[in-house]
């Protein structure tokens, strides 16, 4: 079952949907995730909405969003700043956890690239956050720039589109917008995975929000609760380095899981069965749900 809901955050009214397991029991509250989606994405039609009904499917409860400023949500349209993006996180759970299908003490976190960077971040510093899990995101914003720019070229073409952002708005007080595809470059093949509620323009203040973003950071306060740092190997959007550095830098029960042949979009309809089946074995160990019956 589907609930579309509001909450506020920072004065915005945000948009999201609660998902409700049909095995749920009158009264029973259940383990909770909140699905962050991915870099100007939305909580529609996308990775993420894929996401959130696998996740109803193994038994929990969902609640995915729009950031604000993207989907439904309020906000300036692609003006993404990635502490913002953290508020939103932090006021969705303080939101979720008052509903009655909800466990208060049992709320995890994920999302997908720039959500699962959020969701690190979040987890790092919001200690009501019970489980994290990280699709295909990154830690340093600058390194991951670095990656996906990665000939001499290519960089000097970004920075340089940062210092023309930086100057026009000194100068006019006016935003660069720019291609999403100049920030994040995306194969052609690969842009069917997007969501076409999705924007496909943003201002420079964004590409310097991400380019200052560490979840690094943070990473180690997630432990003892559990982190899974999943990422495949053939990523050809967000480089696999992130998060083994992660990795490398996460605490106690932090677990990185790297398979092959699987695209940036794990969900994808022929990488799906084999990312199921290794997600749902990590939650049954680390954050298993009462509804032992769900597929």
């Amino acid at each position: 079952m589907e609930y579309p809901l509001n909450f506020m955050s920072d004065g915005l009214k945000l948009a999201g949907v609660l998902h409700v397991p049909e095995g749920r029991k009158p009264g029973q509250r259940l383990p909770t995730f909140i699905v962050l989606h991915g870099f100007v994405g939305t909580k529609d039609k996308s990775h993420v909405e894929l996401l959130s009904r696998m996740l109803e499917e193994f038994g929990y409860c969902v609640f995915r969003i729009d950031f604000r400023g993207c989907g439904e949500s309020e906000g300036a349209r692609g003006e993404v700043r990635c502490f913002d993006q953290v508020a939103d996180t932090k006021n969705a759970l303080s939101f979720i956890a008052e509903r009655e299908e909800v466990d208060p003490e049992r709320i995890g976190v994920t999302g997908h690239s720039f959500g699962a960077a959020v969701a690190i971040f979040a987890g790092g510093i919001d200690e009501r956050i019970a489980c994290v899990m990280s699709f295909c995101g990154w830690g340093d914003g600058e390194r991951k720039f670095r990656g996906q720019h990665p000939t001499p070229e290519a960089w000097a073409r970004f920075t340089d589109l940062l210092e023309r952002g930086r100057r026009q708005k000194e100068e006019t007080g006016e935003s660069l917008w720019v291609s999403r595809f100049d920030v994040v470059p995306i194969p052609e093949e690969l842009r069917k995975n997007l969501s076409p509620k999705a924007q496909f323009e943003v201002p420079v203040e964004t590409a310097f929000s991400m380019y200052k973003f560490r979840a690094e950071d943070v990473v180690a306060d997630i432990a003892p609760r559990p982190l899974l740092l999943f990422h495949t190997a053939g990523d050809v959007i967000t480089p696999m380095e992130q998060s083994i550095r992660l990795f490398e830098k996460a605490g106690k029960n932090a677990e990185l899981m790297i398979p092959t042949g699987v695209s940036h979009f794990p969900l994808s309809e022929e990488d799906a069965p084999y990312t199921r089946i290794l997600v749902k074995a990590w939650l049954d160990k680390f954050f298993p749900t009462p509804l032992a019956n769900a597929k």
